[in-house]
C-alpha cells in the first residue's frame, strides 16, 4: 500500500499517486464534506498540492513523477488525513472559493458555501436594486464570502463581522494576500448587528453557524476539528437565524436584499416561521439551504420575526 512506513526510491507518477491515494482514502473512514465529496477528487488535490502544482492543472501532468521527498511528504498527509480525520484545507492551509485560493487553517470552518454561486453570478436575478456599493458579510469566519464580493465588484465597500477573534485574525490574513486594503473591506468584531454602525447596505451575506444539536453529535469526526462556534446554534439550529431576521432590516436599504444560508436546517426555519413563504435557491452546483428575502419581505413579515 502507498502508506508504507518504508522510504520509497522507486519512481512513482502523479497519475499512480492519485489512483494509490484514491484506493486508500475509499477504504478508510475518512470523509469527504469539505471542497470534495468523493475519493477520487481529494486525492487529485492531495497528490497536485505535494507536486505544487495548480489545482486545474490538465491530464498531462499525470506522466511526471514525484521526487522521493514529495513521496514522503504525500505519505505523511494522507496518514494524517486518514487517522487523524483532519478535512485537507485545514493539512494543506489553503482552500478554493468562488475560484480564489484563501489561507484555511482551525480559525475558522472550511470554505465551502454554495453562496459563491451567487456571488459568480451577480446576485442575479435575486437582486433588483442599483448596482450594490455596500455590502455586508456578517459571521464572516476566515472572511472568504465577503472577500470574494470585494475582489469581484471592485466598486463595492465590504464589512466582514463575526465575534471570532480568532476568525477574524484570518480574515485579516486572507484580506492581505488578496491585496484587498482597508479602504475596501473592512472588519469588524461583533455579535451579530450589535456593535455596527447606522450602515445601510445593499445586500447581506450571511453564512451563520446552523447546525442543530442532534446533527452537531452525529457530524462525522472532520467537522469536530472545526469551531464548535461556527457550527452549533442552539437546539434547533437557528438561534442566530432568528436574531438576524428581527434585526436585518434595520440594515438593509429600501431595495436591498438579504441572503442567508441554512444548510440541513431549513426544514427548522420553515417550521418556525409557517406563514413566511420563503424562496430556496436552487444552486447548480450543490448545496441546500439558501434563501433570499428582500427588505420589503422582511418588513412585511415583520410581526412573526417578534414572536
Amino acid at each position: 500500500m502507498f502508506s508504507s512506513n518504508h522510504e520509497t526510491t522507486n519512481p512513482i507518477t502523479l497519475g499512480e499517486a492519485i489512483e494509490r491515494c484514491c484506493k486508500e482514502l475509499e477504504t478508510s473512514d475518512a470523509f469527504f464534506g469539505h471542497g470534495t465529496d468523493n475519493a477520487w477528487d481529494e486525492a487529485v488535490q492531495l497528490v497536485l498540492a505535494v507536486a505544487r502544482l495548480p489545482a486545474n492543472s490538465g491530464q498531462e501532468v499525470l506522466q511526471s513523477e514525484l521526487r522521493s521527498e514529495q513521496q514522503a511528504e504525500l505519505r505523511a498527509l494522507l496518514h494524517r488525513r486518514i487517522h487523524e480525520q483532519l478535512p485537507l484545507p485545514y493539512l494543506l492551509g489553503r482552500a478554493w472559493f468562488a475560484g480564489l485560493e484563501f489561507l484555511c487553517d482551525q480559525r475558522a470552518i472550511v470554505p465551502r458555501s454554495p453562496l459563491a454561486e451567487l456571488i459568480l453570478n451577480g446576485f442575479q436575478p435575486w437582486y433588483f436594486g442599483p448596482e450594490p456599493r455596500r455590502i455586508l458579510d456578517l459571521c464572516c469566519g476566515g472572511g472568504c464570502i465577503g472577500l470574494a464580493v470585494a475582489h469581484y465588484y471592485p466598486n463595492c465597500q465590504v464589512d466582514l463581522v463575526d465575534i471570532d477573534r480568532d476568525a477574524l485574525a484570518l480574515s485579516h490574513d486572507n484580506r492581505e494576500r488578496l491585496d484587498l486594503g482597508e479602504g475596501r473591506v473592512r472588519i469588524i468584531q461583533s455579535d451579530g448587528f450589535a456593535d455596527l454602525d447606522n450602515t445601510r447596505y445593499d445586500i447581506i451575506l450571511t453564512n451563520p453557524p446552523y447546525v442543530d444539536a442532534l446533527e452537531l453529535e452525529s457530524m462525522p469526526r472532520e467537522y469536530h476539528a472545526e469551531p464548535a462556534l461556527a457550527l452549533a446554534s442552539g437546539a434547533d439550529g437557528l438561534d442566530l437565524t432568528r436574531s438576524i431576521l428581527a434585526s436585518a432590516l434595520d440594515f438593509l436599504s429600501e431595495t436591498g436584499l438579504l441572503i442567508g444560508e441554512v444548510g440541513h436546517s431549513w426544514r427548522n426555519l420553515e417550521r418556525r416561521y409557517p406563514t413566511v413563504p420563503f424562496t430556496w435557491v436552487e444552486c447548480e452546483g450543490g448545496g441546500e439551504g439558501v434563501f433570499v428575502m428582500s427588505a420589503e419581505e422582511l418588513q412585511k413579515y415583520s410581526d412573526c420575526w417578534q414572536d
